[in-house]
Formats: C-alpha cells, sequence, structure tokens
C-alpha cells in the first residue's frame, strides 16, 4: 500500500467519542484563559506594574494558551476527564494568593467586593468572549488538522466516517458559527438603514478569496497527490468553498426575510432537509452514490456530501445569526451579562435534550450529511462553549476588581456611567494600559489575521505531511513537530501584529 492510502486510511472509517468527552475537552480553553489572566494580574500584584515585554508576553501566551491543549489532545488524552479539575484546581490556588496577598489599603470586605462587582459597568461596544471564541476555533482547528496525521491523536477525536461525534467534526461547525457572530447582517447597527441588498453585494465581494482558496486547494491537493479523505466533502469540494457557498446563501435569506427571525429560518431548513432525508432515497445517494456503490462519476456524485451538507451548514449559520443578534444588545453591566450567561446556558440544555430526542427518533449526529441532530450538536456545544467564556471574562473583571490598576488583554474593560444621562451611556474607566496590552496579546494577534492563520497552517501542514511519515512518529518527535509547527505560526501572526500589519486585501 503506497504511502498516500495508507494516510488515508488512517483517517477513515472512524466512530467518532462520546458528548461528556467533548464538553470536557471545550472546557479546557477557558481554564486556560482563566489561568493566563489570573498569573498576569498576580505578576501585577507583586510588581505594581503590567508585564510589558513582548518576548515573554508571547512565551507566556504561547505555554498558557496554546501548549496545554496540544498535550491534550495527544499524550494527555487518556486523563482528558481529570485535566479540567487539575487546572481549575491550579487557578483556584493562584485566585487564592491574589485575594490574599491584596494591598492592605485596598482591603475590603468580600461582601462589599461582591456588591460592587454586580453593579460594575463594562464596555457595550467590545463582547472579547467572540473574539476568543473565534481565535480558539482556529487554534483547535490548526492543532487538529496536523495532529490527526500522528497516531498519538486519538483515532476517536478524528472526524466520524458516517455518524458519530468526533472533535473535528464539531471543528467545522463551530467554524460556521464563529462566522456567523460577526457577519455583517449582525454588526449594521438597528437604526442604520441601509438598501436590502446591500450586505449580499458586500458578501460577493468578501467571499472571492475563499473561492480562490478553495480552487488553490483543490489544484495543489491534486498535483501532489495529497492524501485526502474523498467522503469528508467529496472529490473536488471543500471546507473553503462550503464556508463561501453558506455566507453567500445566508446574505441573500437575511436580504428577503427579517434578521430577527433567522431563527425561524434555521429550524425550518433544518427540519425540511431531515424529512427529504428520511421520505426519499436522498440519504442513500450522500452515503453510496447513485449506483449504490458508491459512485463519483459525475460532479454532483463526485461532491454529493460537500454539496447537499450546504443545507445543514446554512441552518447552523442562520441560527448562530439569531445569537450574534442576541449578544450584540447593549449589555453594559455585569448583572445583565451574568443573565445572559444563564439564559445561553438554559438554551444549550434545552438543545442537549432536542438532540437526545432527534438521535433517538431520526438519525444520530452525522457530519458528512450535516443532518437536524448535527445542527442541532454544534449549536448546543458551541452555546456552551461561549458560555464558559462569558463566566471565564466576568471572573477576570471580578479579581480585576481586587487588585485595582491591574489589566488582563482581551478581558473587558470596566467602564463607568457617563454623564450624558442616557440610559448606555459609559465612559472607560482606563483605557492607557488596556491598550497597550491588546498591542502583546497573542489572541489579540490572531485575531487581527484570521484567515491568514489558518491558511499558514494547511499549508505548513502539507509541507510536514510531504517531509515526514507522520504515521510511524515517536511520542517526542510527535510533540516537537506539533509545538514548532504551533510556535511558528503563532509566531508570524504576532510580528505581524507588533508591526500592525493586517493581510486582508478584498
Amino acid at each position: 500500500m503506497s504511502q498516500k492510502h495508507l494516510k488515508e486510511a488512517f483517517i477513515s472509517n472512524l466512530n467518532g467519542t462520546s458528548l461528556l468527552e467533548i464538553s470536557l475537552g471545550l472546557s479546557l480553553a477557558p481554564l486556560c484563559l482563566l489561568c493566563r489572566g489570573l498569573l498576569l494580574i498576580l505578576y501585577y500584584l507583586h510588581y505594581g506594574k503590567p508585564l510589558s515585554s513582548r518576548k515573554y508576553s508571547l512565551l507566556l501566551d504561547f505555554l498558557v494558551l496554546v501548549s496545554p491543549l496540544v498535550f491534550s489532545c495527544t499524550v494527555l488524552s487518556p486523563i482528558i476527564f481529570f485535566m479540567p479539575s487539575i487546572i481549575a484546581a491550579f487557578c483556584a490556588g493562584i485566585f487564592s494568593k491574589i485575594y490574599s496577598q491584596r494591598k492592605h489599603e485596598t482591603r475590603v470586605p468580600f461582601r462589599q467586593i461582591v456588591q460592587e462587582f454586580q453593579k460594575t459597568y463594562l464596555d457595550p461596544e467590545y463582547i472579547p468572549a467572540i473574539t476568543v471564541f473565534r481565535v480558539y476555533v482556529n487554534v483547535l482547528t490548526s492543532i487538529s488538522i496536523l495532529a490527526v496525521d500522528f497516531p498519538q491523536y486519538p483515532r476517536r477525536y478524528a472526524k466520524a466516517e458516517t455518524y458519530g461525534t468526533g472533535v473535528m467534526d464539531l471543528g467545522v461547525g463551530a467554524y460556521i458559527f464563529g462566522n456567523a457572530l460577526v457577519c455583517p447582517e449582525v454588526r449594521q447597527k438597528s437604526y442604520v438603514t441601509q438598501p436590502k441588498f446591500s450586505n449580499l453585494a458586500r458578501q460577493f465581494f468578501s467571499v472571492w478569496p475563499l473561492i480562490f482558496l478553495g480552487v488553490g486547494r483543490l489544484l495543489s491537493v491534486k498535483s501532489i497527490e495529497y492524501h485526502e479523505h474523498t467522503s469528508e466533502y467529496g472529490v473536488h469540494w471543500n471546507f473553503f468553498f462550503t464556508l463561501a457557498f453558506v455566507r453567500l446563501a445566508a446574505s441573500l435569506l437575511l436580504a428577503i426575510f427579517p434578521k430577527n427571525k433567522s431563527w425561524i429560518i434555521a429550524i425550518n431548513l433544518a427540519v425540511l432537509y431531515q424529512l427529504i432525508l428520511n421520505t426519499t432515497s436522498l440519504k442513500m445517494f450522500i452515503l453510496h452514490g447513485s449506483n449504490g456503490r458508491d459512485s463519483r462519476v459525475g460532479f454532483l456524485n463526485a461532491n454529493r456530501e460537500g454539496l447537499l451538507s450546504l443545507f445543514g451548514y446554512l441552518a447552523i449559520y442562520m441560527a448562530s445569526v439569531q445569537v450574534g443578534l442576541c449578544l450584540l444588545k447593549c449589555r453594559n453591566s455585569v448583572k445583565g451579562w451574568t443573565e445572559a450567561a444563564r439564559f445561553l446556558l438554559l438554551t444549550a440544555l434545552v438543545l442537549f435534550l432536542f438532540l437526545h430526542v432527534s438521535q433517538a427518533h431520526t438519525d444520530p449526529v452525522s457530519r458528512r450529511m450535516a443532518n437536524l441532530s448535527y445542527c442541532i450538536w454544534v449549536l448546543a456545544h458551541c452555546l456552551t462553549f461561549f458560555t464558559w467564556l462569558v463566566v471565564t471574562d466576568l471572573t477576570l473583571v471580578f479579581t480585576k476588581l481586587l487588585v485595582k490598576g491591574s489589566s488582563v488583554p482581551c478581558c473587558w474593560n470596566v467602564v463607568q456611567p457617563s454623564n450624558t444621562g442616557t440610559k448606555h451611556g459609559t465612559e472607560a474607566v482606563s483605557t492607557g494600559k488596556e491598550g497597550k496590552l491588546a498591542h502583546i496579546c497573542l489572541i489579540s494577534a490572531i485575531n487581527k489575521n484570521q484567515l491568514l492563520f489558518f491558511l499558514l497552517a494547511n499549508v505548513m501542514t502539507g509541507t510536514v505531511n510531504i517531509l515526514i511519515d507522520t504515521i510511524h512518529s515517536k511520542t517526542a518527535f510527535t510533540l516537537c513537530i506539533l509545538h514548532l509547527y504551533m510556535f511558528f505560526n503563532c509566531l508570524i501572526m504576532y510580528i505581524l501584529h507588533a508591526k500592525n500589519i493586517v493581510v486582508k486585501f478584498w
């Protein structure tokens, strides 16, 4: 068997893992974010100034935000159920140290701190959890697309062949969710009147890089005979095409229907698509081709998974637009965001209940078809993950109140009501330190060039696979390669951010 066929077999015919393991795995990123924030506050408490060295800031961010995720999906995967508890205990220890070592003159009773926290106003123009969500989806995706080719990456985390819930199956849907949160229809202010199809025209212009990248990936993969999982999207289709077409279709629907009713469109799309799958031969066509023997003759047969799963991904996108509109309502207080987190968590629990019903009475989760169960599963996990990020940010805001003057990059700025008399009028208490810290933050660096980060990860993944026999790599070698790969990718983003370069020409 050739090296190409060996690698294709290595990532094929898999069944995924449990919902519980994925949920626990997703909790690691918010805990790492919390740990990084607490360490920065502890540093400020000891030295009276924020960490200003770019070199040490990059090293801290990489070691705390990225490296634990590399270990968790390789050598530490057998103890993944214990890792959240271990990191949470470490965070609790740091918090306890911060609380006990506060300056005597700033010490106030704990009850007073809680009351002050509940009355705290937050910057309504910036929601850090959205930025962190999108960045972490990119980071986790970048780790997985290379790690999956090594034997140290558990096969249960890879994409399932037909039915199943692999970590990488969730990553595809989470990418759609993250894009919808910041789409033009969500970011557009409600009071701004624009031509009805202006956002559609803007999307036509903005998706051409995705089409270009999709064509580039297709040509490069075919020309060098790179290994590929055909049943993932098909012979010619890939995720760049899926993302481009979903964004265009969603903009068309949102130009026709009210955007605050996008959740209704999402439900109708997902349910109607599932009904067609169950009542016609469409399901058999997706799984086995027109002749029942996995035929790939003709464009539709060759790319049936990629083309027909667009309906499911579009449903996820439309539902995510509704989530984005809900999040961007002007919530400028801790109390408002606490209520929002409670609502998001309740919604996620309801979706998990619907998922149980859907899997029992329709179909199990299938990323290959993007069926109803898959749509519900993606939305439930994404909402859970986002809720954890909001709770992490609120915890860091509380800790910053303990240590006056401390700051954490990519965390909420504490503001105070302005004297304008308006309901939501606010002004920043302190922006100097936050602005400087944002400049030396890995999250901000990746966020500034997210598409370039994803593209660079894809190119480097292909390069590593061409140069190295990944299937037979030893553990120490695998860990070195994955860390070097992620560090180089992060370093490029960090340098571009430090020089204020944004690679965007569309």
